[in-house]
């Protein structure tokens, strides 16, 4: 009896397996489809770099880019099946910069062509007096990162050591949101515009803040294929959080009846900051975010297996914003030895391919739609360090997976808005007169 349920077993399963490889394939082949023509569809977008110069005296608090951002570069929509599934469309990406170039420090913006006229607008409406120009890509002054090259580098991602439900420090908690007198301002940007401009001839640092409209869903328990946003995860968290301080009064009259109780929530003070933190994240619009840095400087400067003061400052330019009972900042994915390093450590000609990638990544702004050679070569398949192992130093130059995350607008503004004029950095462009309208009356 038992051989003969094995025995018919085992035939449904022979009888099955075609149907399990038709399904099979048809998902690798769907998914090489929407690939290919998102890829078809993102060729045919034109972008421009755009360099804003702030005003010489900017006397709005960040709420002003705050407001820029999702005027601006919020661009949710409704995405039809043709437009999706036959055209490949998908929504646009914005890069927001700060350059260093021999210790000059520019703002910039990297946008579709189409949407230039709009974020020139919004801009103005902001900040009257600066001035937005188109401005040639810099990173190509940086040809390579390789032994032949006269130029030697590093970098790294960010990625947060806690759920996104949880937020960084914002100006809000710096007391910019009150509009302060200049001189007692403490804003967290001024640390990244002095340490940029206070490198030397011959060295660069790059900041790019990659951004998009969220669309990220999380798999809704208790269902098999419900979805819900970033919102609703949030509260979720701060459910998560709470439940252990919580308790079920049930109604005195209807015992019995569960859906009649109350649940009520004591939560500890030592709590209120997170929860009354996560709480007003979620009332602002949401971009999901990539954050990539980079520090290039020629070899006389930067020698390669070595380290200079700026390759190690720069790692540690988003401390500031480290909020210790929410949410922080935390390099990975680093440009360095111990990225590949296994019971060996990588050789140098290893660092350098890794910092050369790093800075292709960076001139690409790549977080999202990314080629099929992350995913095909990604470190989810190809773990490491198995070419360490065998002793092949690089045999596969397997990709990390880039870590995205949700902020939210004030978030964003924090980390990428002009300082105030208390910062006197003479290597920060800015307009350096007010422009006026003439007067009406002018005789013609």
């Amino acid at each position: 009896m038992v051989d003969s349920l094995i025995y018919s077993l085992y035939k449904l399963f022979i009888g099955l397996l075609p149907l399990f490889g038709v399904i099979i394939l048809g998902r690798i082949a769907w998914l090489v489809w929407i690939h290919y023509i998102q890829q078809d569809f993102i060729s045919g977008i034109d972008f421009v770099l755009l360099e804003i110069i702030p005003p010489r005296d900017v006397l709005r608090s960040p709420k002003a880019m705050e407001l820029f951002l999702s005027n601006a570069l919020y661009h949710w929509s409704m995405k039809g099946g043709k437009e999706e599934y036959w055209q490949g469309a998908v929504w646009f990406w914005f890069s927001l910069e700060i350059a260093s170039i021999d210790g000059q420090v520019h703002f910039y913006i990297r946008t579709p062509t189409r949407i230039r006229g709009l974020i020139e607008t919004q801009m103005y409406a902001q900040y009257p007096q600066s001035q937005v120009k188109e401005a040639e890509d810099y990173t190509l002054a940086v040809p390579e990162i390789s032994p032949d090259s006269a130029w030697n580098g590093w970098g790294c991602e960010f990625r947060l050591t806690r759920p996104e439900a949880y937020p960084i420090k914002t100006y809000v908690d710096f007391g910019l949101d009150k509009d302060p007198d200049e001189e007692l301002k403490v804003d967290p940007i001024s640390s990244v515009v002095e340490f940029f401009g206070s490198l030397q001839k011959g060295e660069q640092a790059w900041v790019q803040i990659v951004v998009t409209p969220t669309k990220k869903t999380w798999h809704t328990k208790g269902t098999w294929f419900g979805r819900h946003d970033w919102v609703q995860e949030s509260k979720q968290v701060i459910i998560d959080l709470v439940k252990p301080y919580g308790r079920i009064n049930p109604d005195p009259f209807h015992k019995q009846d569960q859906s009649r109780a109350q649940r009520e929530f004591r939560t500890p003070t030592f709590l209120d900051n997170a929860v009354k933190a996560m709480s007003a994240k979620t009332a602002k619009l949401g971009f999901e975010t990539g954050i990539r840095v980079m520090y290039v400087a020629k070899k006389e400067i930067h020698k390669p297996g070595t380290r200079t003061n700026a390759s190690r400052d720069i790692r540690l330019m988003f401390r500031q914003y480290a909020r210790p009972d929410c949410n922080e900042l935390y390099r990975f994915n680093s440009a360095q030895g111990d990225f590949y390093s296994g019971y060996f450590p990588a050789s140098k000609e290893t660092v350098m391919m890794l910092a050369n990638r790093m800075l292709h990544e960076y001139r690409e702004r790549s977080f999202f739609h990314l080629p099929l050679r992350h995913h095909i070569f990604s470190q989810h398949y190809w773990a490491w360090p198995f070419p360490g192992i065998i002793g092949f130093d690089g045999l596969i130059n397997a990709y990390a997976h880039h870590k995205t995350f949700v902020l939210n607008t004030e978030e964003l503004a924090t980390l990428w808005h002009f300082p105030g004029q208390i910062l006197k950095v003479p290597t920060l462009t800015r307009i350096e007169s007010k422009e006026a309208s003439p007067p009406p009356n002018l005789p013609i």
